[in-house]
């Protein structure tokens, strides 16, 4: 496994420890954490009862990854993608690590919005390493898409979902207005960002700005799937309960947001987000979506009102979606939110990522699927 640089970290504990008064954490605000493990009430990963147990801890500390060596204490969501080359990219949401803290967005921590991660690890029994990372001129890992961190202007700019269109990576990226009661942040747009170097350097495409208002209020977050030559966006408005909405476009014209058509239940409706209607009755956290070949259906990954990881299976993309089966109960992992589907799970086999607040840190989970 290859391993990453180290920036000055030797001492890493102790400055951390000795300059920084932690924050309990809340689900409101993200920056509000604390990643360092033992101080934080983690000394492991968790031990789990139900359908789902904890391969490992994919970042910070306790992680085989060493992603503090690029300034990755904590870190959060973890959305994969195949980028067509032969590895996994994953892309994380707000990043905690040492520097300057961002005092104005609540943080003690220097803060980025957004941070990348490759790999090409296809055995993940023993973990999902990584192989490289997108560094800044500092040797860390670079943010993404550059944010101000301004309450009320653009608190964060947070990717939701990824996919690879030929040689072209794409992250569809929520603006995050402010933070809200807890689940609850408001977003002033959804938009899209490319790249064409692998996730090495990415460009904002303002012409896919979705602002949150009508229908393209239901599309600030994203659940990309690529099937049949088109690519299909599941929807929800921001923060967590909303209901999903569902559309597609040809693959060659994502940039284009008048060729996306909606689908109102029945039919699918040209370059009109008002005419989507949601494609079930229950509100989701954060989602992902896949076909799985084993159990040939598609399953939808989310949190539900309880915060519990739940999934659901349908024959198509359009639905009828399954009642929701949970895999993690909130009561054995209370701060956990989001369940990404690793796209190389084969067989019975279901690996995904999860993040869990209370170190502020992404897990692999695995689960082993039944018809």
């Amino acid at each position: 496994m290859k391993r990453f640089r180290t920036l000055a970290a030797a001492s890493l504990t102790s400055v951390v420890v000795s300059s920084i008064a932690f924050a309990a954490p809340t689900a409101a605000n993200p920056n509000a954490i604390n990643p360092i493990p033992g101080l934080n009430g983690t000394n492991g990963i968790p031990n789990l009862t139900g359908r789902a147990r904890a391969v490992s801890q994919q970042t910070g500390l306790l992680s085989t990854n060493r992603t503090q060596d690029v300034n990755v204490l904590g870190t959060d969501l973890g959305i994969m993608w195949d980028n067509g080359r032969g590895q996994i990219l994953t892309a994380f949401g707000d990043t905690a690590g040492l520097g300057l803290p961002n005092l104005l967005s609540g943080s003690l921590w220097a803060w980025r919005s957004s941070t990348l991660f490759r790999s090409s690890d296809r055995n993940l029994s023993d973990g999902m390493h990584f192989d490289s990372a997108p560094r800044d001129i500092f040797g860390q890992a670079k943010e993404l898409v550059p944010s101000p961190k301004i309450p009320f202007v653009e608190i964060s700019r947070v990717p939701t979902a990824g996919v690879a269109v030929g040689d072209t990576q794409i992250l569809s990226m929520m603006s995050v207005r402010d933070w809200g009661e807890a689940g609850s942040w408001n977003t002033n747009f959804s938009g899209l960002a490319y790249s064409l170097d692998n996730g090495e350097n990415w460009i904002v495409a303002p012409e896919t700005h979705r602002p949150n208002a009508g229908g393209n209020a239901n599309f600030q977050m994203s659940a990309f799937v690529k099937d049949d030559g088109y690519v299909y966006q599941y929807g929800t408005p921001s923060g967590r309960g909303g209901l999903v909405h569902l559309a597609r476009v040809p693959e060659a014209e994502i940039m284009d947001l008048g060729a996306y058509e909606y689908f109102d239940g029945t039919e699918w409706v040209e370059s009109n987000p008002d005419a989507a209607r949601p494609i079930m009755a229950d509100g989701v956290g954060e989602l992902s979506v896949a076909y799985n070949e084993y159990l040939g259906q598609y399953l939808m990954m989310t949190t539900d009102q309880f915060n519990s990881v739940v999934m659901r299976r349908s024959p198509s993309l359009t639905g009828p979606w399954s009642g929701p089966e949970v895999l993690i109960d909130t009561r054995e992992l209370p701060s956990a939110y989001g369940a990404y589907i690793h796209p190389w799970s084969s067989g019975p086999d279901l690996y995904f990522l999860t993040t869990v607040h209370s170190n502020y840190n992404v897990l692999l989970m695995h689960t082993t699927l039944t018809p």
